[in-house]
Formats: structure tokens, sequence, C-alpha cells
């Protein structure tokens, strides 16, 4: 990615996360929504934003199964959010938003809750002893 795409991903991941925060009202939409990276293509017609949702009720929280309404509210929002975006944005065109659950950054979470749990349990078993 150039640098002029790699500057716009970033301004739009910026705004994004504050619209999201502020702007989106919708009960369905519970956890808290972090936003990993965006992606833009070449001609600007789309943006990917690949994010991350913790959810404050759910044991096994980073499975994909249980952000898919999210995502969707999310999707349905992309409108809205593509509007609001092009206020803040230098650009001619707007690119139209996807977003798309973050598995990357939810299995490394998972990777390191269960390394923690390792040192933790080995730590208690040596001072057992």
């Amino acid at each position: 990615m150039n640098q002029r795409l790699q500057r716009l991903a970033d301004q739009i991941q910026r705004e994004l996360a504050v619209l999201i925060r502020d702007e989106v009202n919708d009960p369905r939409l519970t956890g808290f929504v972090t936003i990993s990276s965006v992606k833009v293509s070449p001609d600007l017609g789309y943006a990917d934003i690949y994010v991350t949702i913790m959810e404050p009720g759910l044991d096994d929280a980073m499975t994909k199964t249980n952000h898919e309404e999210s995502i969707s509210v999310l999707n349905k929002a992309a409108g809205f959010l593509r509007t609001e975006l092009s206020h803040s944005l230098k650009t001619r065109t707007t690119p139209r938003l996807r977003f798309h659950y973050d598995e990357v950054t939810a299995h490394g979470n998972y990777m390191m809750d269960l390394i923690n749990q390792v040192v933790s349990k080995t730590e208690k078993n040596e001072h057992d002893e």
C-alpha cells in the first residue's frame, strides 16, 4: 500500500473510531468496538475495516459467531458512517465501508490468555512445592 493510501486508511480508522463510539446508538451493538486495521482499495472505491468486539458478558467472546450480529449492525450503518466520514475527509470521493471481524487479533488475544493461564498455573505449582 502506498503512502497516500496508508495515510487515508489511518485517518479513516481514527474518524470511524470516534463515529462508532459517539454516533452509532443501536442497542444490538453491545460490545466495545475496536478498529484493528483499515485497508483502502487503490481506486478509493472501498475501505475494508477490520474490527474486534469485546462483549461484556461472553466467556468465549473472541469467536466470530458471537459477533455476527454486531458486524451486521456495523455493515447496515455503513451508509450513515460513510456520509459522516465524508464531512471530515478531504477527498473527492469517500470509499464504501465494509466491516469484517478481525480473526487474527482475536486469535492472538485468545492465545495470550492461554499462555497467561499456563504461566499462572506453573507459578502456583512451583509455589506449592
